[in-house]
């Protein structure tokens, strides 16, 4: 199967489905991380165009770390992107090109205003991906994509719901590996917005460490309820970190049979 993730920066697309994304590349199937932003904002002290490049580069040996088959960036400005009819036919494209079986994306509401237009932009495309005289330069898809969202703690005006747990403590090591790819966000800009640059180790190793100590309080969830039902109590007990996703209400409608077999155990 081919799966899209679109997200508004270069590196959102490892914070909320890197374990997953490890998982599908070990089976065989195909992701690409698309950010729709260039990321050119999102520092305390570079920007611009040497901020771009070295966050493509970041993005690139992330994506290549979680076993993405592709990853682009869209040259738009960081904080910056809005819903145009442009970015629309842009979304569209993106995803016809790919021929996504699958697109996942952030929830409509969200803290940033790119992340909110990205999810917007794809939920206009959910259904303008199948018809052919919009944006016809690339041809119509004939299925429909199935559309997930990706996991936040936003609880208005509708809280996040685990329709799909993925158990990934069997792969939390390579995903933090591939967030860590991002030492521009993960060891300088975000510890800097928190007052805690100074708390960064300088040496490789105790960077790793505490960055995996970091993700597992900034990516703790409560879905014991969803674990259990796709994994059995048992097995439940056992599971250390999980990825969640919830079923957009656009594009095709799972039934619970294909929801479990939509996303790796």
């Amino acid at each position: 199967m081919r799966y899209l993730v679109v997200g508004a920066h270069p590196d959102d697309c490892e914070y909320r489905f890197g374990g997953t994304t490890v998982k599908l590349a070990a089976q065989g199937h195909a992701v690409k991380f698309l950010s729709v932003t260039n990321g050119d904002a999102g520092h305390h002290v570079q920007g611009g165009a040497t901020l771009v490049t070295r966050r493509e580069a970041e993005a690139q040996e992330g994506a290549r770390r979680a076993g993405a088959a592709a990853c682009e960036s869209l040259d738009n400005h960081d904080g910056e992107y809005v819903p145009t009819l442009e970015n629309r036919c842009e979304i569209i494209r993106q995803i016809r090109e790919w021929k996504a079986d699958v697109v996942i994306t952030h929830r409509p509401n969200d803290y940033h205003p790119d992340h909110r237009y990205t999810s917007m932009l794809v939920q206009d495309a959910a259904f303008m991906v199948m018809v052919p005289n919009i944006c016809p330069a690339t041809p119509a898809l004939r299925h429909n994509p199935v559309f997930l969202y990706m996991e936040d703690d936003f609880r208005k005006p509708a809280p996040f719901s685990a329709d799909i747990v993925v158990d990934i403590t069997d792969v939390w090591d390579k995903k933090v590996s591939s967030i860590g790819a991002h030492v521009s966000q993960f060891y300088e800009w975000l510890p800097w917005l928190d007052g805690n640059l100074e708390k960064v180790p300088s040496s490789a190793p105790e960077r790793t460490k505490w960055l995996d100590q970091w993700l597992q309080q900034l990516l703790k969830n409560d879905f014991r309820e969803a674990v259990e039902r796709r994994y059995g109590k048992e097995q439940a007990g056992r599971v250390r970190f999980v990825e969640a996703f919830e079923v957009c209400e656009y594009g095709r409608q799972p039934s619970p049979e294909e929801r479990d077999k939509l996303l790796p155990r």
